[in-house]
Parts: structure tokens; C-alpha cells; sequence
């Protein structure tokens, strides 16, 4: 899932903002559901943010409200001056917007994935254009566009070589080169298929493992290191589209719970051509360590330490192993040079930097309860003799470091994104190579973003926070900032503030949570209390920063009667590795008794609420929760599930067995975390809204909780958005059904 699905209903928190200057009350504007279903509260952000090579100046794409036109600018880092660099005729051909997408599978792919639509060339002076799956290089210069490619089937994940003399890209399952200006491409795989992918990313790895592309040129431009996947015993789900007089199906590759994954392994070719050669992990290299092969793992992460020398990380099935190997890509060697291991679960992230030195390099763990940076160092001229050693922990403390932004090596700093102080805030913070002088970049409470330039002297800087809606500068870490972007102002919108409260979970283990009450709530007039939590793994939903429509809709519940309480269960991220671990092999008991006993504090601690008129609502895993809770309890009179897993056997096998394992090794705890096999539990007035084109939580579990329901002889409403996906996107399907969300609870918990 993305943080667990492709839509984490993320909802965060922060210090209420004072009115813009010359506010007026008679100025406040109504919020309505209309208007933020479409986004006209804050405006449309720029798309597709990149760094020039050489790092002199940002592109983006920023398009009119509709969406419809755009035009793609730059901004320069050293002087803040904006200039356009294609225009909106052109850019309607080169980059077309969304829209003209054929699917909605594929128009919520492009947006949950980042797909771009252009890139730099490494000369910093052209660009390359996927235009609905041809490529097209495009002259700064000259203001020009040239063709490169001209084939019946789509191209894509086209990528320069490092020294800009050809471009590959991935047709039909195969890899292929080509040098801009020559007709004919270079075919460097020819067994691709449906099946057998040759550098091209299936769904459970974009999804799951966070990968965005499975080849890479190396450094001197020569090879190519790919990952194949044979994909021939993973089963298929049919999404059907019933809208058509004769429906049509999306056949997708989905391994669920249990099924076989695909079968990956390493090859390295010559950027000319010739035969592929084949690397061997790590069954060689564990067969070497006298173990059994074992054909069950995930190459989630792989890369060039120099030429000739790759680097290979491999993640057990069960995913509480991560390996990392050197393999010289000439004989084929592999030799192990670090492990991390878990009781429970080993995370992969982008982390790992080879140094400029040549023999050190830079790695992120949770070995010590909280995720740091780690330095180990490795013999440069026999990198495959003997294990990395490990030279010193850069980083610790009770806190979480959640991404190595950037490596500054002529500074010898360090950029890292972390919530030292507070899980509800992420700063930037800067340290030297050795983990000294740890300073904060970053200012002002709230949640800040950086995108490094590759020379690390400049950097997109994000920020957001509760009441304040997300702004983009470029700043020099130690100069000046210049503005990119900036949401509309929201003050005459008049949102509530939310309280930051604390509870205890039955443990002591503190659970940390926001309260928005509604404006006229007193201990004389209770309001009726709605929870909206997410609950699961990988997420953290109570932090300081913009919530979005999510967020803008609880603040229309609110401004309706209703108070809303989000609160992080354990089981969830940012607080360190003993507060996500105890939901592992068993998915909802902790969440519900966690939110539980949040709610009877809440009540305890406010009496504008009212315990007798409860509901619940969420998305995805907070979908999930909704059914669960309503299924466990007997407290809530309404809920609203939104695209939920309602049988964990229905969902992916790397995210699901990550935290419960395999359904052959826990087959109680499976039985026991599936609303369907508590159908007969049901309390309260149960809403269920799912889009039957959803390629991520598949339709199929909502049907299978529906025929529960039914068996058990319970009541209940049911809504389907034709051809939707996850994300129920668009502003007519989305307005559809914040509409309905609220009349479900006016109507169970205000009786109209």
C-alpha cells in the first residue's frame, strides 16, 4: 500500500495562523464541498518539480485551474528570476495533460507514482518529452522539437545516459537504446512479454517496494544493469469496466497474500548490444554460505558502485532479512557485505550512498529501535574480500530520521529529514560526515520538505502546516530563498483550530491525536463525536502539517455540529520501531483497543461530547478500521468505510505478509483480522463506498463483506463509483460522495 494504500487519508496537525492582514469578518467565505472536491480552496500546485543536471535552475509545469493548459517554467537558484521555457501550445502536444489519459488506472497511476512527462538531458540544455509514449528532444536553445521515436506501441522510463549520448527506454517488455538523431534503436532484450519484463516495474513492486524504474546506465555509459521478472505464475485479477454496452477487462497481475511472487533475477548488457549476462543472487552467493538456495526474495533495490562493480540489496520473503552484495558484473561474483535483520520487519528505503572516496559509504537502520544513518567503509580495491565495516551510528536519539536528503561532500555535510523534538513536526536538519554538529536548517513549526540539486547547494524547500496550505521556495541552505509556488490563502475560510491531545494506550505507551470542535460545542450542548483515524502501518496522520481534502472536509463536519477526533494508534509511523511492532501477525485488535481508549479519555477530558451519538469514518486502511471497529464494538451508531481490505488474503503479498506473514503460518490471525468473519458483530448504521475499477484494494472485498452482511442478516447501504479507482478522484465522484458521507451521519447522529 501507499503508506498503506494508494490514498492515506493523512490528516495533521499544527498551530492555528492569524487572519491575513486586513481580514474582515464579513469577508469569510463559505466552505463547501464543491469547492474543495475540485481544489479551487488552494489553488493547483506545479507538477513535476526537477533539478537541471547541473543545478542551476528548477522546471516545473504549472497548469491553469482546469488542468487543461500549462505551460513549463524554471526558476533560476542563484538569482529567484522565472522564465518559460516551453509554451502552451507546445507544451499541449509535448506533455499532455492527464485527462487525455485512456483510463482512470492509468490517470491515478501517473499521479500516485510521479510519473514525469519530461527530462533533463545531462547537458542541462535540452529536454526529453514522453509524449503519450514517443519521445521527443526538445532544444532550449532553438525552441525546437525533434522526434526520436516513431513506434505503434507506447515507450516508457526513457533515461539518458550519463554522458548524454543515447537514451534508453522500455518497448513492449524489452530494453532498447537509441542515439538522438539515428532512426534506428538498439535492442538489448528480446524475450520480453506480458509475462517477462526486462527493466520494467509490475504493480506490487511500484506499490509496495517504492521502485520506480528497474535499470541503470552505468556511471561511464557503457552497461546496463536490469531486473527481470517473470511474472508467469503470478495470478491475475479482472477489472471489469461495466460501462461500455460490452464491458471490457483490465487484466492485472496481482499477487495476493501467499500467491507466487515474481521470479526476479540481475542481468548486465552492453549499452551496444550482445548477449546478456546473467548475475548470479543471491542463490550463488548463499549457496556459498552454505545455506539452501532459496528462489522466495526481492531484489528491491540495485545500482552501480562504480563501472564493473554493482551493488545488490535482496530482501527475504518473509522480509525480516535485508542483505546487501557487491557483484563485479564481469565474473560474475557476489559477495555479501551487510546484513540487517528483525524479529518482525526490515523497511527498505533510499538510503544507501556510495561516497566519493570510493570505500565508504552510508547506510539507514532501525537496529536501535529509531531509524539513523550509519557510515561503514569497504576495501576499494577488493570490495568483494570481506564484509563492510562498520565505522560509526551519524545520527540517534529518541526521535526519526525519515529520508538522507541530500550529500554535500565538498561541504562534508550531510542533509537529513527528521522529527527530533516533536513526532508531529519534520524539519531539515544538516550534520557533518563523522555525525557532528547537528544543526537545523529549517525554521518555524510545521512540516518541511527538501529537493536537493545534484551538487546539494540549492534545494526545493516545502512547507505546510495544519491551517497553512503547502508553499514552495528554493533556497541555499545557508542563503537566500526565493518563492516558487504558494496556495491560495484560506483565513477567510475561517478553519477551527484543532487541539493537540494526548492519551495512553493500555500500557502507558502515549497516543498522540487532534480534536477539532465545532465553534458552539459546550458541556450544556454536546455535539456528536465522529472518529476518523487511519490506523495502519507506514502512515502518521497527527503531524503539523496540510491535510488536504480530507482535512477540509472533517472541517466541514465540524462547521456542520460534529466534532472529529484523529488519533495515531500504535502500529503507525513516526514514533520509532516499539510503537509500529505491536500489530505484528495481527492486524486490528491494538488499533480498535489503542482508539478505544483514546476515545473514553476524550470523553472523560471533554464534555461537549457526546458519548451516546459516536460514528466512525475512513479510507483504505482507515476503510478497514471503520468495519472493524463497527464489527468489535457496540459503542459507534454510524460508520462510513471508504474503500476497505476487508479480508487480508484479498490484499498484496508484500505489504500484507510484511506484517502478518504467510496465511499458511497464521492462519488464526488472518481469520481473526477479517471483518467478513465478524459479520455477524455488526453495530450501527454502515455505510460502504468502494470504486469498481480499484486496482489497488480490489472491488472483490467489498463484494465478499456485502455477502457477510447479508448471510448475517444485517442491514446496511452500499455505494459504488463506476470505474473509479482508489482514490474515487474527480471532482464530480468526489463531491458525490462527501455529500454522502455527511448525510449518512446527519441523519444517524442529528436524526435528518
Amino acid at each position: 500500500m501507499k503508506r498503506l494504500l494508494a490514498l492515506s487519508v493523512l490528516v495533521a496537525v499544527g498551530w492555528a495562523q492569524p487572519p491575513a492582514p486586513g481580514f474582515k469578518a464579513e469577508e469569510q467565505k463559505a466552505l463547501t464541498i464543491e469547492a474543495i472536491a475540485g481544489g479551487g480552496i488552494t489553488g493547483r500546485g506545479p507538477e513535476t518539480l526537477q533539478w537541471s543536471p547541473d543545478g542551476s535552475r528548477v522546471s516545473f509545469i504549472q497548469r491553469d485551474a482546469s488542468g487543461e493548459k500549462g505551460e513549463l517554467w524554471s526558476l533560476d537558484a542563484a538569482s529567484g528570476r522565472k522564465a518559460v521555457l516551453v509554451g502552451a501550445d507546445k507544451l499541449s502536444m509535448l506533455v499532455p495533460p492527464a485527462s487525455q489519459l485512456k483510463n482512470e488506472q492509468q490517470r491515478e497511476a501517473a499521479t500516485r507514482y510521479a510519473i514525469a512527462g519530461y527530462h533533463w538531458a545531462p547537458d542541462s540544455q535540452h529536454l526529453l518529452f514522453d509524449s503519450q509514449g514517443q519521445l521527443w528532444l526538445y532544444s532550449l536553445a532553438s525552441g525546437a522539437a525533434t522526434q526520436l521515436t516513431s513506434v505503434t506501441d507506447p515507450i516508457s522510463d526513457p533515461q539518458f545516459s550519463p554522458d548524454g549520448s543515447r537514451v534508453a527506454y522500455l518497448l513492449q517488455h524489452d530494453l532498447y537504446v537509441q542515439a538522438p538523431g539515428k532512426e534506428r534503436p538498439q535492442r538489448l532484450t528480446k524475450d520480453g512479454s506480458r509475462n517477462l519484463l526486462n527493466g520494467e516495474v509490475d504493480w506490487v513492486y511500484e506499490e509496495e517496494l517504492g521502485v520506480r524504474s528497474n535499470y541503470a546506465w552505468s556511471p561511464d555509459s557503457q552497461k546496463i544493469l536490469f531486473l527481470q521478472m517473470d511474472e508467469s505464475q503470478v495470478p491475475t485479477y479482472a477489472i471489469e469496466d461495466f460501462l461500455p454496452t460490452h464491458p471490457t477487462l483490465y487484466l492485472e497481475k496481482y499477487p495476493k497474500a501467499g500467491d507466487p511472487n515474481p521470479t526476479v533475477r540481475l542481468g548486465v548488457v552492453s549499452a551496444s548490444g550482445g548477449r546478456v549476462k546473467w548475475l548470479a543472487v543471491p542463490t550463488e552467493a548463499r549457496r556459498e554460505e552454505g545455506s539452501a538456495p532459496d528462489d522466495s526474495f526481492y531484489i528491491p533495490r540495485f545500482g552501480w558502485v562504480r563501472p564493473g562493480l554493482a551493488y545488490v540489496q535482496v530482501l527475504n520473503r518473509a522480509q525480516n532479512q535485508l542483505d546487501l552484495y557487491f557483484v563485479d558484473t564481469e565474473s560474475g561474483k557476489a559477495r555479501r557485505v551487510l546484513r540487517e535483520s528483525s524479529k518482525t520487519w526490515v523497511d527498505v528505503n533510499n538510503d544507501f550512498r556510495v561516497l566519493k572516496s570510493g570505500d565508504r559509504f552510508l547506510w539507514a537502520s532501525d537496529r536501535d529501535g529509531h531509524n539513523h544513518l550509519y557510515r561503514y567503509s569497504f576495501d576499494k580495491a577488493d570490495p568483494l574480500g570481506g564484509e563492510a565495516r562498520l565505522e560509526r551510528q551519524l545520527t540517534r536519539g529518541d526521535f526519526e530520521v525519515s529520508a538522507l536528503e541530500a550529500v554535500d561532500e565538498e561541504a562534508g555535510l550531510l542533509y537529513v529529514a527528521a522529527n527530533a523534538g516533536d513526532p508531529r513536526q519534520r524539519q531539515l536538519y544538516s550534520l557533518k560526515l563523522d555525525g557532528s554538529d547537528w544543526r537545523q536548517v529549517s525554521q518555524g513549526a510545521g512540516s518541511h520538505s527538501a529537493e536537493f540539486a545534484p551538487d546539494a547547494k540549492h534545494y526545493i524547500a516545502g512547507f505546510s502546516s495544519l491551517l497553512t496550505p503547502p508553499r514552495a521556495e528554493v533556497c541555499a541552505p545557508a542563503g537566500p530563498c526565493f518563492p516558487l509556488w504558494q496556495s491560495k490563502d484560506v483565513a477567510a475560510y475561517g478553519l477551527i483550530e484543532p487541539r493537540f491531545v494526548n492519551f495512553k494506550a493500555d500500557d502507558g505507551t502515549e497516543l498522540q491525536g487532534m480534536l477539532i470542535l465545532p465553534p458552539d460545542a459546550t458541556p450544556t450542548r454536546k455535539v456528536p463525536l465522529i472518529l476518523n483515524p487511519y490506523g495502519g502501518p507506514q502512515a502518521q496522520t497527527v503531524r503539523d502539517g496540510w491535510g488536504g481534502p480530507n482535512f477540509l472536509f472533517d472541517q466541514i463536519l465540524a462547521k456542520e455540529g460534529f466534532a472529529i477526533l484523529i488519533v495515531d494508534n500504535r502500529g503507525m509511523a513516526g514514533r520509532g520501531k516499539k510503537f509500529a511492532e505491536p500489530i505484528f501477525r495481527s492486524f486490528g485488535a491494538t488499533e480498535l483497543k489503542d482508539q478505544l481508549a483514546a476515545l473514553h479519555q476524550a470523553l472523560e477530558q471533554f464534555p461537549q461530547l457526546d458519548g451516546s451519538r459516536l460514528g466512525w469514518w475512513g479510507w483504505s486502511y482507515g476503510g478497514y478500521m471503520t468495519l472493524y471497529a463497527l464489527s468489535h464494538s457496540d459503542l459507534f451508531r454510524a460508520g462510513v468505510s471508504v474503500a476497505p481490505v476487508t479480508d487480508w488474503r484479498d490484499y498484496d503479498s508484500i505489504y500484507t505478509e510484511r506484517y502478518m506473514g504467510l496465511p499458511k503460518d497464521n492462519e488464526a490471525g488472518y481469520q481473526k483480522s477479517s471483518p467478513v468473519n465478524a459479520a455477524a458483530g455488526l453495530e450501527g448504521s454502515l455505510l460502504i463506498v468502494h470504486g469498481t475499477g480499484d486496482d489497488n484494494v480490489h472491488f472483490q472485498n467489498t463484494v465478499q463483506m456485502t455477502d457477510a452482511l447479508i448471510a448475517a442478516g444485517k442491514q446496511f447501504d452500499l455505494m459504488f463509483y463506476p470505474g473509479k479507482t482508489h482514490g474515487i478522484a474527480g471532482k464530480t465522484a468526489r463531491s458525490h460522495l462527501y455529500h454522502l458521507i455527511q448525510q449518512h451521519f446527519e441523519q444517524a447522529l442529528m436524526g435528518h
